[in-house]
């Protein structure tokens, strides 16, 4: 599903309005009817709830009070709360609350007022916030910064109309109070900052509103922001054929592990088979064979040229070029550690590899993007930086990544010529062409040593059932985290490892399955 920004939603709304010949009235009332439904069907029946609606006196107000109207007409027992003054509402907002009628508004304007609105809301059913929508920037100032802390303090499931108060939509940056929405009905697009920042805690589960946009109107509004849908990650999983057989399912060599490290091997070559592969074989260096063959009963292992320090050397590259030639997809670099010749092998094989290919930890210190432009053959590349390794590779200081990791995804990968999976809190996928996922599942459990290993071997097995490079990274990372999803739930977000993960991904490929049925 596509997602925009606040200036990309004005710009579909004026195309609508002024060249579509739809009313902006028109799309206040859908906007308004179907959050209502949406409220509706949570609760059962709205006949006999309460609810308290507190609105702005903009249009997120106007849509307050469409969603007023029609609960009320389903039978619940609605309060309107509106932050301001009646006679300082105006234009299709005025229009609705005429039609709601003046005398079913309280208004709230100072401190008294306030703990009216408190007693409401604690005795409220739910909670709509109708305060600010897709345009808001900044912090919320006086009496608004006051509503939202009370709303967030209510202790009340919370619904907030288009985006949860304080927060940017485009940025996903809250710089003051902001409600904190146990659902989110947003209007036609889901809005790129829900995914980022501080996005992703503050808005609940988010439901898209159909507030009747022409599906021509957003196709021509060339935005290159996604967000995947359950039904869409469906859509992609690659099909199972009844009559295949281990080589249908995808050949995937994993270079990986060093003294030390040989968990981060272990854990790569078992998710590239949890998510599908057919066969999976791990080369690493010779000292470490022994042990692999005990932690892997299922994985093939193929003993490598090492160094004295116990990691790959500079003569594993023909051996490992050897073993791509029957292979569907290589990942490379999980605790091959930092060994200078070690990252020269690294170098050697990525700049000629021929068939898709994942690269992340250890292999990404041993990459420059100058280099990576310049590289054999045009399978597709996965890069899956982490900050501090998108660091190195850009120069960036972490700050800097972190309040722009869309558009430095974007600029690596079109330096690059890869497909760059920017990993942290809403991971970011990009492709070399600009097209960009944010990753919608997930949690603060997935921040654990070894997690990542798990994310190489789902893209690589995705990768190995003949997925673009995009497509591989952006379903291997919902996958992933929404097998992180699955653990939390029965774990906890402190205790859960990356085992954990790992063991959830066939969970998490049957959910999805389920689900795009």
């Amino acid at each position: 599903m596509k997602l925009v920004t606040a200036e990309g939603m004005r710009a579909i709304d004026h195309e609508c309005i002024e060249n579509r010949g739809i009313e902006g009235l028109a799309l206040m009332e859908d906007a308004g009817a179907g959050t209502a439904r949406f409220i509706a069907r949570e609760l059962g029946s709205p006949s006999g709830r309460t609810i308290a609606v507190v609105c702005g006196k903009g249009n997120n107000g106007g849509d307050g009070f469409v969603i007023a109207r029609e609960l009320q007409a389903g039978g619940a027992r609605v309060s309107v709360h509106l932050v301001g003054r009646v006679d300082d509402v105006t234009g299709d907002a005025r229009t609705n609350l005429d039609r709601l009628g003046r005398e079913n508004i309280v208004e709230v304007t100072g401190e008294e007022t306030v703990d009216s609105l408190s007693e409401a809301m604690a005795g409220s059913d739910v909670v709509v916030d109708a305060l600010f929508g897709t345009g808001f920037e900044g912090e919320p100032k006086g009496l608004f910064a006051g509503v939202i802390a009370r709303m967030n303090l209510c202790g009340r499931p919370i619904l907030a109309v288009d985006v949860p108060s304080g927060l940017n939509a485009t940025t996903g940056r809250a710089e003051g109070e902001c409600v904190s929405a146990t659902w989110t009905c947003t209007m036609g697009l889901p809005k790129a900052g829900f995914y980022i920042g501080d996005g992703r805690a503050q808005t609940g589960h988010v439901h898209v509103v159909d507030i009747g946009v022409p599906s021509e109107v957003v196709e021509a509004a060339g935005i290159h922001d996604n967000v995947l849908t359950m039904e869409e990650a469906a859509a992609l999983l690659p099909e199972r054929p009844s009559d295949g057989h281990k080589g249908t399912f995808g050949k995937i060599v994993v270079v990986a592990g060093s003294v030390g490290y040989t968990g981060a091997a272990a854990l790569a070559s078992m998710s590239a088979l949890r998510s599908g592969a057919g066969l999976v074989t791990l080369g690493t260096p010779a000292s470490l064979n022994d042990i692999m063959e005990i932690k892997l009963t299922e994985v093939i292992t193929r003993p490598l040229p090492e160094t004295k320090g116990r990691s790959l050397s500079r003569g594993a590259v023909p051996a490992i070029m050897e073993m791509l030639e029957t292979a569907d997809a290589l990942a490379i670099g999980p605790g091959v550690s930092r060994d200078s010749e070690t990252a020269d092998a690294v170098r050697a094989v990525v700049g000629d590899v021929t068939i898709p290919c994942v690269v992340d930890a250890d292999g990404l210190n041993a990459l420059s993007i100058d280099g990576l432009a310049g590289r054999a053959g045009d399978a597709p590349l996965v890069l899956t930086p982490h900050p501090g390794e998108m660091s190195r590779l850009t120069g960036y200081g972490l700050g800097d990544i972190q309040s722009g990791r869309s558009e430095v995804a974007r600029e690596v990968a079109r330096e690059s010529g890869a497909t760059v999976v920017l990993k942290g809190a809403g991971t970011v996928t990009a492709g070399p062409d600009g097209e960009l996922f944010l990753n919608p599942t997930g949690n603060d459990g997935l921040g654990s040593a070894g997690v990542g290993d798990v994310l190489t071997g789902v893209i690589a097995a995705l990768l190995g059932r003949g997925m673009t490079g995009l497509h591989a990274s952006a379903l291997g990372a919902f996958v992933h985290g929404l097998a992180g999803d699955l653990a939390v739930a029965g774990l906890g977000r402190a205790g859960m490892i990356a085992g954990d993960v790992l063991e959830m991904v066939p969970e998490a490929l049957v959910l999805i399955e389920r689900n795009g049925r």
